[in-house]
């Protein structure tokens, strides 16, 4: 099983900025140019960059969209964007500017027929995004919580051909709690599918415990705080999995 360390650019008002606990009351705005943050996570050894566009998240609105486009076209990695995709129109719109992978989240709750025609016609460039909240699957930039698990939601966009899940423990995201190992883990072990664990990450004892139980199916993580706050360098993650990787 490959492990990628996806660093994280959360874009709102055309700002990097962080949230704590996905509340848009509690932000940090970190760096005015996320196309200059990129590149210097690029320059750090980032073999992916993970993109959210909050404000898509919580009202639909694209007010994100010429900034995210110029990242995308200028990066020389692969970029994955989440963030309101909650039809094909938008998910293509993303496709055609050069996106490699697009997270559809509230849309697996809301409109699951989008999901399936999505993961039948474009498979390994979509990622379902599980946002949970005390186990329960939060939607719409996180402001409303379904009454639905994730391990459950998993397993029904499994049969629609799902093949890779982030997983966010909401409660931890922005907290630099830890990662809630025990919740990616039982995911993963009950999709038998590929889990990008999200939030709370803030040490490098984080990542090795994400590697210890690769083999379970935990594919990666995303990191977004401890790299701003100079918990956890970019560069010294990365050359963690890469020794991981030659054992």
């Amino acid at each position: 099983m490959s492990f990628t360390i996806y660093p994280a650019i959360d874009i709102r008002g055309g700002k990097c900025v962080r949230l704590k606990q996905g509340d848009y009351g509690q932000e940090t705005v970190y760096g005015e140019d996320p196309l200059q943050i990129a590149e210097q996570f690029i320059q750090a050894g980032a073999e992916w960059i993970h993109v959210v566009d909050l404000d898509a998240a919580r009202s639909g609105e694209l007010i994100n969209l010429p900034v995210i486009k110029k990242l995308v076209q200028n990066s020389s990695v692969p970029v994955q964007v989440g963030g309101g995709v909650r039809d094909m129109e938008r998910l293509e719109r993303w496709l055609d500017l050069g996106v490699r992978r697009v997270v559809i989240g509230s849309a697996a709750i809301d409109n699951p027929s989008f999901v399936r025609q999505a993961l039948e016609r474009y498979g390994s460039q979509i990622a379902v995004g599980l946002d949970a909240r005390e186990g329960y699957v939060a939607t719409h930039g996180w402001l409303d919580t379904s009454h639905v698990k994730a391990e459950e939601l998993a397993c029904e966009m499994i049969r629609y051909g799902a093949e890779t899940f982030i997983f966010t423990d909401i409660s931890r995201d922005g907290m630099l709690s830890g990662v809630n190992i025990e919740a990616v883990v039982a995911l993963a072990e009950a999709t038998k599918k590929q889990v990008i664990a999200s939030g709370g990450v803030r040490s490098l004892e984080d990542i090795e415990r994400l590697l210890a139980v690769r083999p379970k199916g935990v594919a990666g993580v995303i990191i977004g705080k401890a790299l701003y706050t100079n918990k956890i360098r970019l560069n010294d993650a990365i050359q963690m999995v890469r020794e991981a990787k030659a054992r």
